[in-house]
């Protein structure tokens, strides 16, 4: 029986239609950007294996971190004890983030990330006696993470829609993605700030928070915004006295070209959500960072303002020491040339595809390219099946989000694997009808 066929009688994997999907690949292991499987055909990992191997797969610096942790200590509860990889993550974190943030909460993934911002705003609010601040606005094709809270701030998305009756109401506001030689986006970002300025005069002081996806959308479509609408947006929630969540599990550690998407476009959020690459892909670990006034508002002589969140594996040691390892290896200056080297290869080739008649709305940033297809395709269409299909036959993993497809590979790729790449899909997308 074959490791396919086993896994076909035991496991249900995430985000798939078993009944239309093939067996899985047993993939054996990993080599930089590479995945290789049992009959040791290579892949291209150019979706970082859902955007968290950021420095490819089976890296020997962190990997030798884990192991030297292990022997020493790889779990203790961490309420009463704390250790080193755990401290020293946090100072170094601190370090890099906007200097008015001041504390670390960890928990083990993005959606636990992105609720423990949202009890942190809620009950910031109620801690100081403003018991009417139940209010929360997200945007439009944004998505925060699979638990209740993240998935009541992106209801509106596909994934989510048998659920919907269970999500509690957020105020919904458009996202103004935008593209190479938009014209309109100007003219967009005015009009949903105007109707959020509306809104906030109506319900600020009953609003906890905003939360938002800085500079790119990601699994709602790759949406990008500009760095000038952050600004904007950033100061005229703040002027209402309403906390301002950035939720970078994914635009973090220099997927936006800068290590922050907050430092890139000169923003300073009240709380921040931090996973995905915090760990280079080897452990789950997140964190949720805020200022110093934030956490004076769970200060109390007893429990009853405490922030009562917890998980298991809290400060994991093991997820601290990879996500410290991680942290140096993206202090390197190889690492900085190699983040260029890819953004200049997708703003090049993306020009290329402009020349296919069925591509539109090509979109860069940082180490994340983006473009659509003219053609009507929802997320897992079968027109997204076979396109995944169609690259996978030439050793490229690339998931698009129905007619979107959409590159964000780890950076230790190659210009030559990089290159190639957009050579398949020009090649591939030929074929697509309109």
């Amino acid at each position: 029986m074959t490791l396919a066929s086993r896994d076909h009688a035991t496991i249900w994997h995430p985000l798939t239609q078993h009944q239309i999907t093939p067996l899985p690949i047993p993939i054996v292991r990993g080599e930089g950007a590479y995945l290789i499987d049992a009959s040791e055909k290579r892949y291209l990992d150019l979706v970082s294996s859902w955007w968290v191997n950021i420095h490819g797969h089976a890296e020997p610096t962190i990997a030798n971190a884990i192991y030297e942790q292990a022997l020493k200590i790889e779990q203790v509860i961490f309420a009463g004890f704390t250790h080193e990889p755990a401290v020293k993550l946090a100072e170094n974190l601190l370090a890099l983030l906007p200097k008015t943030f001041s504390k670390i909460f960890y928990s083990d993934n993005g959606s636990t990330a992105v609720e423990v911002a949202l009890k942190m705003a809620y009950q910031f609010w109620r801690n100081q006696g403003e018991t009417k601040r139940s209010r929360f606005i997200a945007f439009n094709n944004g998505y925060h993470g699979d638990t209740f809270g993240a998935m009541s701030m992106s209801q509106e998305s596909f994934y989510f829609k048998q659920f919907s009756e269970l999500c509690f109401a957020v105020d919904m506001f458009d996202y103004p993605g935008t593209w190479h030689s938009d014209e309109t986006v100007l003219e967009r970002e005015e009009i949903i700030l105007s109707k959020l300025a509306a809104h906030l005069d109506q319900y600020a002081n009953e609003t906890a928070a905003l939360i938002i996806e800085p500079l790119i959308q990601g699994s709602g479509g790759m949406n990008m915004c500009r760095p000038e609408f952050l600004q904007k947006l950033t100061a005229l929630v703040k002027s209402y006295d309403v906390l301002v969540i950035y939720d970078e599990i994914m635009t973090g550690f220099f997927r936006t070209g800068e290590l922050f998407a907050c430092l890139k476009s000169e923003t300073t959020p009240d709380i921040i959500c931090l996973s995905k690459g915090l760990t280079g892909g080897f452990l789950p670990l997140s964190v949720t960072a805020c200022r110093e006034s934030i956490y004076q508002a769970f200060l109390g002589s007893d429990y009853t303002k405490a922030l009562g969140h917890s998980h298991s594996y809290t400060a994991n040691p093991l997820g601290c020491a990879a996500a410290l390892a991680s942290m140096t290896l993206l202090q390197r200056e190889e690492t900085k040339a190699q983040v260029k080297m890819i953004e200049q290869i997708h703003r090049e080739e993306l020009m290329q595809l402009m020349q296919c008649s069925n591509v539109e709305k090509i979109r860069h940033c940082g180490t994340i390219a983006a473009f659509d297809l003219l053609l009507a395709a929802d997320y897992g269409s079968q027109v997204s099946v076979n396109l995944r299909a169609r690259f996978l036959k030439h050793g490229l993993i690339i998931r698009p989000l129905g007619n979107i497809i959409y590159l964000l590979p780890p950076y230790c790729i190659t210009e030559a694997d990089l290159r190639r790449a957009y050579q398949v899909i020009r090649k591939e997308i030929e074929g697509v009808h309109l």
